[in-house]
């Protein structure tokens, strides 16, 4: 298969939004590395929902209760079976990758002592950098940090200095969410786990653009939000190894994680419903398992094929700018393409851009330590989907040509 064989117009025919327009132009969307958009299929299931099947979930004996649980429960066995988890109960609903860390962050710390160490690395988004700041401050642990290369890419040869009996934990991005860079996360993972830690990955970035299988992975952990692979907002999920999760203690504690409650003591339910307290995210949770119905009628082979051209273009295309400078030019990069123009800030592009229709975000994209790391306040950032088309980047490269002789 080959990315000529990829029929993007089929897929962009279930994506409505796709037809809307902006500013009175065609919209151009090419932000979906802060949300993608969502097929009518995601749409419908939260409609339906909210028609026909209101109610609460796991507690009731009626029968919107029951349909409603056989749902939620239906989705989570979807999106177990697409990452190739080894049971459902390892499959635990959070708000999004932000919160599926903390929990880690919460649980995860209650059993580490002073003086342990977490690892991360210089390409972390915020939310893989202040929730290991936050544990370290309430419980004296140390936070080590990978260096990077100017191109992106990660200092490999230092992690073997990093690591130590100490490391209790490598918490990494599979992609960087600015940069594009793929990180080679299963050489990192085994290498962690030769030194006794454990691993946590960052998927916000990945889970949309190939194939997962967290068992070949290895990885303890595996985050992800559910709106960036073309689910609804506020939901996601963590997996994690059943072993470990039964281990470790619940992150809140509420309606639905509790086995039984006396003022004596409380003993928790089993997973997963351990870690997840209260009325949960129904809606999202149902329509979380119809975007991974989704993905699953693709072909993966041909998507990342047709990304990868994608990519491959839109720096082609770039190239020709005079002044413009590429941020990220590591060999292993997923679909995103961050840069610069000399003496123009990227804001003030971003602003003409959209007055064009064309949707592109712009700043430190929650990487401020990046941005540091190569001196800029910021930068431009295009980031594509299976939806997204080379007539739109010529769109795009058009739309940027006529900003940029404004602004000079």
């Amino acid at each position: 298969m080959n990315a000529s064989q990829f029929n993007v117009e089929e897929i962009r025919n279930q994506f409505p939004i796709l037809q809307r327009s902006v500013n009175g132009k065609k919209l151009v969307y090419l932000d979906n590395g802060a949300t993608a958009q969502k097929p009518q299929l995601v749409i419908d299931s939260i409609t339906k929902y909210y028609s026909y099947e209101n109610a609460n979930i796991h507690r009731g004996v009626h029968l919107m209760s029951q349909e409603a649980t056989n749902a939620y429960e239906n989705a989570r066995t979807t999106i177990q079976s697409y990452i190739h988890a080894a049971e459902s109960c390892e499959v635990i609903f959070t708000k999004g990758t932000t919160d599926s860390i903390n929990l880690v962050a919460f649980s995860l710390g209650e059993t580490l002592q002073k003086g342990d160490e977490i690892l991360i690395s210089y390409m972390e988004h915020h939310s893989n950098i202040v929730p290991w700041q936050l544990l370290c401050e309430r419980k004296g642990l140390v936070l080590k940090v990978i260096p990077i290369r100017e191109n992106g890419e990660l200092d490999l040869e230092a992690v073997d200095n990093l690591l130590s009996e100490k490391t209790k934990l490598l918490s990494i991005t599979h992609v960087s969410n600015t940069l594009g860079t793929i990180n080679p996360v299963e050489d990192l993972i085994k290498k962690a786990h030769a030194a006794g830690a454990k691993v946590l990955i960052d998927g916000a970035q990945s889970i949309q653009h190939f194939p997962i299988d967290v068992q070949a992975l290895d990885c303890d952990f595996f985050a992800f939000s559910g709106h960036k692979v073309f689910g609804p907002t506020g939901v996601g999920i963590l997996y994690g190894k059943k072993q470990i999760l039964e281990n470790l203690p619940p992150y809140q504690g509420g309606g639905d994680m509790i086995a039984k409650v006396s003022f004596a003591k409380t003993t928790y339910n089993e997973l997963p419903h351990k870690f997840e307290a209260g009325t949960p995210h129904i809606s999202g949770g149902i329509a979380l398992g119809k975007a991974f119905e989704f993905m699953q009628q693709l072909n993966l082979e041909q998507v990342i094929e047709y990304e990868h051209s994608l990519l491959m273009y839109t720096e082609e295309v770039l190239s020709s700018f005079n002044g413009l400078r590429i941020i990220g030019t590591a060999s292993d990069k997923a679909s995103v393409v961050s840069f610069v123009v000399d003496n123009i800030h990227p804001f003030d592009i971003g602003t003409l851009l959209d007055k064009q229709g064309i949707a592109v975000r712009t700043g430190h994209h929650c990487t401020q330590p990046l941005m540091d790391f190569y001196q800029i306040p910021g930068t431009i950032r295009a980031s594509f989907a299976l939806y997204n088309t080379k007539a739109e980047i010529d769109l795009f490269a058009e739309a940027l040509a006529r900003a940029i002789q404004m602004l000079k």
